[in-house]
């Protein structure tokens, strides 16, 4: 049994090692201005994937004070978590601070594919947005859209 065991162990330890290369420390993302299809004033991170191309990703998204995102949807899934500070949130077509949902570190949220939602940051906060790439929004009034100006 013991021999078992010593010829087991250095496959448990490279298995190990081979996990912990997958460890990303939140001191070592490298944080961008977030692309054009959010409003401005937004730093992203990608966690994981690339959020252009097809398959899984996991970004995180530095929110300033009174940030926004307006009336949005996405064609697949969107897993929200919070890291830090606090989020409003709402399922529907237009932003209502008054009517707004909040969420604190640790907790999670999905936004199923097609379905209105927004957020919005009263201060500094950073969530951790997981889903299926490539990454699309679509802002329900067109002119919500920052890329359309």
């Amino acid at each position: 049994m013991k021999s078992l065991y010593l010829l087991a162990l250095p496959l448990l330890l490279a298995g190990s090692a081979a996990a912990a290369k997958t460890v990303h420390h939140p001191a070592n993302l490298k944080w961008t201005d977030a692309p054009p299809a959010l409003p401005s004033g937004a730093q992203m991170a990608v966690v994981s994937g690339d959020p252009g191309k097809k398959g899984m990703f996991t970004i995180r998204l530095k929110m300033p004070a009174d940030y926004a995102v307006p009336a949005h949807h996405h064609p697949t899934d969107e897993h929200v978590s919070v890291v830090s500070g606090k989020i409003g949130y709402g399922m529907s077509d237009h932003l209502d601070r008054e009517k707004a949902k909040s969420l604190a570190p640790g907790n999670r949220l999905t936004m199923k594919a097609g379905m209105n939602h927004w957020v919005f940051a009263n201060a500094p906060a950073v969530v951790q947005v997981s889903g299926m790439g490539p990454f699309q929004i679509t802002y329900v009034d067109p002119k919500d859209d920052p890329r359309s100006k």
